[in-house]
């Protein structure tokens, strides 16, 4: 069972890197392995953050992080994560779910019929980038907080139509506030105790391992194939929200 979440882990890790949704991989295999879901969505956060700090900081090596950008859109993600889980506490996530099906469906069309240009970045986004920055940043760490599927691409589609950042740069700029989201949530798990740290550890390490693998595939293959993976993703998110959707 941990040589397969090993292999789940390293392969959300490339995913992830890519163009988001790495949970797709990870959070079913720790179900499988017997764990309550609480404890499940709490170990999943405990690996994932090092994948996702890993994915981070080599899109940054390869400069495709706006260093202007990213420490306001970092903040504004941890601010947004925290919110969002106090919102949990109010709202049932269950009414999301239609609208997150209709975004996933959305998404998974940008990225297929259209390709992002600096030509796309709207007027006002030239004068104040930060605010636009934070606007994403703060909005998509509540709902990562909140609910969570899909906040990866959704980033990075956010980012590549609101900047017109080709796809490999959105990819990385989305690894800031998706890091800083990832990073909240894991320290809220890890303060309240629910993290299995013999299964977060290992997998955090075969994280790192395949975000490493992932980022210099999306940079050295470039928008196609970052494309290609936030479609696939999208798709494969929608199925899940309708599945449960129908479920429930």
């Amino acid at each position: 069972m941990i040589s397969l979440l090993l292999l789940a882990a390293f392969g959300a890790g490339v995913v992830d890197a890519i163009a988001g949704g790495g949970g797709l991989i990870t959070v079913p295999a720790l179900l499988t392995s017997g764990l309550d879901p609480q404890v499940a969505l709490a170990t999943n956060k405990g690996q994932a953050v090092f994948g996702s700090s890993a994915s981070f900081l080599r899109f940054l090596r390869h400069g495709q992080v706006d260093r202007r950008r990213a420490p306001w859109s970092f903040a504004a993600a941890t601010l947004g994560s925290v919110l969002g889980a106090r919102l949990v506490l109010a709202l049932d996530p269950a009414v999301l779910r239609p609208l997150v099906l209709l975004l996933l469906l959305l998404a998974s069309a940008l990225a297929l019929v259209s390709k992002p240009e600096a030509s796309t970045r709207a007027r006002w986004v030239e004068r104040v980038p930060r605010l636009a920055a934070v606007v994403i940043a703060l909005l998509l760490g509540a709902y990562d907080g909140f609910f969570g599927p899909g906040t990866g691409t959704f980033l990075l589609l956010a980012y590549a139509y609101t900047f017109g950042d080709d796809l490999v740069s959105a990819s990385g700029n989305a690894k800031v506030a998706n890091f800083a989201s990832n990073l909240a949530a894991f320290a809220a798990f890890a303060a309240s105790g629910v993290i299995r740290w013999e299964l977060a550890l290992p997998m955090g390490a075969a994280q790192v391992a395949g975000a490493w693998v992932g980022t210099e595939l999306a940079v050295h293959r470039g928008a196609r194939l970052v494309r290609a993976v936030a479609v696939t993703i999208s798709l494969a998110l929608a199925a899940r929200v309708l599945w449960q959707m129908l479920r429930s």
